[in-house]
């Protein structure tokens, strides 16, 4: 074997664990069915344990860092308020991994009662509840055409990109957590808007002669399925999006960047930067009509310091200005333009599946060895909300 065949091939391997701790779920892989049990359980194990950590660094440390506006959600966490970080870290990730425990127990159940093998249930339950997306099969959850599994997953994926907070909250009886927290409702909005526009697209407009769906409740499974897959950045796949008209394919594309919310294990910018945005954005136009008004942005009956605005308008500068880089970098390597911006959202977003020749049906495997290697970073930088990463090359990080 020679030094390049050796180097390719550990890029393939560094490319598929950052993909699974990182919960991204995009592969190299082809036949995926061929590999051994062992090697299955693990990819999917990875996700999982990934998973675990970034419930714990959403919910506890990055507000307490005030990483990209998270400051906001400190008073959320579960646990002893307390100045000092560590004890009360420790105490949150207790409260946090059991309440993760017990919805992967209920989930991996509930996919046996639909036919699941316990292997298959339980690779893709840490396929969800992580919202990584690695699957035992070829065609991911396509495989099993099953509505009642396509159900489950859905539902498993919409709790998985909540807050986990709030699930902490509700298991203790505060149920009505969920509809006093903003951003959970606007991230009800955003799948509600989604899935209807997307069902009501498949069904009216035709793709190559075709209308992709010939029935309401056909179309609508699939949308739903999809959206919440994409939104919550799991990357499951029972349909090829790719073949859907392109306002359903643009939908999609917006969902990827939007991501689930903060404190879940979903990637991408975050549901309530973009709902800040929005806020900030009414407030401006208001300003524009009443020059000396007082409008202060508001969020679960809170004022949003300006410093909060500024680390979040910060985080979208950061979070765009890389992806452009990256889409024209991956270009350079070898990638159509399609392909290439598919790819560098896919990862950033810790999403999986992109558009073009790295699309639902495709993987990573052409890509060139130093795009692997790119893309595996931005897997990194998504998932630690890029200004974790990126503070590691500050020199003044580094004098302390």
């Amino acid at each position: 074997m020679d030094g390049r065949s050796l180097w390719t091939k550990f890029s393939f391997c560094y490319f598929e664990s950052m993909a699974g701790f990182s919960t991204t779920g995009a592969t190299v892989l082809t036949e995926i069915e061929h590999l051994s049990h062992a090697m299955l359980f693990w990819r999917s194990l990875s996700h999982w344990l990934g998973g675990m950590g970034i419930v714990v660094l959403a919910v506890a440390i990055l507000p307490m860092l005030g990483i990209g506006g998270m400051q906001l959600f400190r008073a959320e966490a579960p646990g002893p308020q307390t100045d000092r970080l560590t004890p009360r870290i420790a105490q949150t990730a207790k409260l946090l991994w059991g309440v993760y425990l017990l919805l992967s127990l209920l989930e991996t159940v509930l996919l046996m009662f639909g036919g699941m093998s316990l292997f298959d249930a339980l690779c893709h339950t840490f396929g969800t509840m992580a919202t990584g997306g690695f699957s035992t099969k070829n065609l991911s959850i396509g495989h099993y055409n099953s509505v009642y599994i396509d159900m489950v997953i859905s539902c498993f994926m919409f709790l998985a990109g909540t807050n986990f907070a709030l699930h902490y909250r509700a298991l203790r009886g505060d149920v009505k957590a969920y509809f006093q927290d903003a951003e959970f409702k606007f991230y009800c909005i955003v799948i509600a808007v989604s899935i209807t526009l997307i069902s009501w697209n498949t069904i009216r407009f035709q793709v190559d002669g075709d209308i992709p769906y010939d029935s309401m409740w056909t179309s609508l499974r699939y949308a739903t399925f999809q959206v919440m897959s994409i939104i919550t950045t799991t990357g499951y796949g029972t349909a090829d999006f790719e073949q859907w008209p392109a306002l359903s394919q643009f939908i999609l594309v917006i969902l990827m960047f939007y991501g689930g919310c903060a404190g879940s294990t979903g990637g991408g910018i975050k549901q309530v930067r973009f709902l800040l945005l929005i806020k900030q954005s009414g407030a401006e136009i208001k300003r524009l009509i009443f020059p000396h008004a007082v409008l202060p942005i508001r969020v679960n009956d809170r004022v949003v310091p300006p410093e909060v605005m500024t680390n979040v308008l910060g985080f979208f500068f950061f979070f765009i200005g890389i992806f452009a880089i990256v889409t024209c970098l991956m270009a350079t390597l070898g990638l159509d333009l399609i392909s290439a911006a598919g790819a560098t959202i896919a990862t950033m977003g810790n999403i999986g599946p992109g558009l073009g020749s790295v699309g639902p049906t495709d993987n990573y495997a052409h890509i060139h060895t130093a795009g692997k290697f790119v893309l595996s970073f931005c897997m990194l930088l998504g998932r630690l909300e890029l200004y974790t990463v990126l503070i590691l090359f500050s020199p003044n990080f580094w004098k302390r």
